[in-house]
């Protein structure tokens, strides 16, 4: 029986041999059925059985790395309750958002290649952002209820929408390789801004 810390250091091991491959392809010019498992597994040094263990598939594997992001952009949305001005909280969760992607986005492209093929992944993907859907919604009845933004559509489908936006946004980051992120930021930003207080100078 492997003990859990053993347990923990191959899957850990598992994982950082998968980011390094993903770092080194980028998967730019190549798609995710490119990676092979056993190269995965010589890299960590253990079996190719041993990533069985662990994991289904290697489209599992990529929605386990995507977690630290995942983890990243929920700090960033903790930032839509801070001290700062509306406009200023709304441009420090973006940002934050699309500086977790640019520290990720090895993973985020194998992800949505991921995604395209396996049912799981996409269901965890759905679950992921629906766990922001709350916090984002919280936030805007919060401005509603100060006077701070004008009432209007359900929050939750409001924010919910929002956050559509900024997957899309970073899909089409990911395929233009992050060179439109000024242009994009500064976009979704305003988007969120007219969106729910209906101007951008707040």
């Amino acid at each position: 029986m492997i003990s859990a810390a053993r347990g923990d250091a191959r899957r850990t091991a598992l994982l950082e041999s998968l980011d390094e491959i993903l770092r080194e392809q980028n998967l730019a010019d190549s798609s995710l059925d490119s990676i092979n498992i056993a190269e995965i597994s010589r890299r960590a040094g253990v079996t190719r059985s041993a990533f069985y263990f662990y994991f289904e598939n290697k489209q599992a594997a990529v929605a386990a790395l995507m977690e630290e992001m995942y983890d990243q952009a929920f700090v960033a949305t903790g930032e839509l309750s801070g001290d700062a001005t509306p406009a200023g909280n709304i441009s420090a969760t973006i940002i934050g958002l699309f500086d977790a992607w640019e520290r990720h986005q090895h993973v985020f492209r194998a992800m949505l290649d991921a995604r395209a093929t396996s049912p799981a992944v996409r269901e965890l993907w759905d679950s992921d952002r629906q766990s922001f859907v709350g916090p984002v919604a919280e936030m805007i009845g919060a401005e509603r209820a100060a006077g701070r933004a004008p009432g209007g559509v359900d929050a939750t489908s409001v924010a919910t929408v929002l956050l559509e936006l900024n997957d899309r946004m970073l899909e089409r980051l990911a395929l233009s390789g992050g060179t439109a992120r000024p242009q994009l930021q500064e976009a979704v930003i305003e988007i969120w801004l007219r969106t729910i207080y209906g101007r951008t100078d707040q």
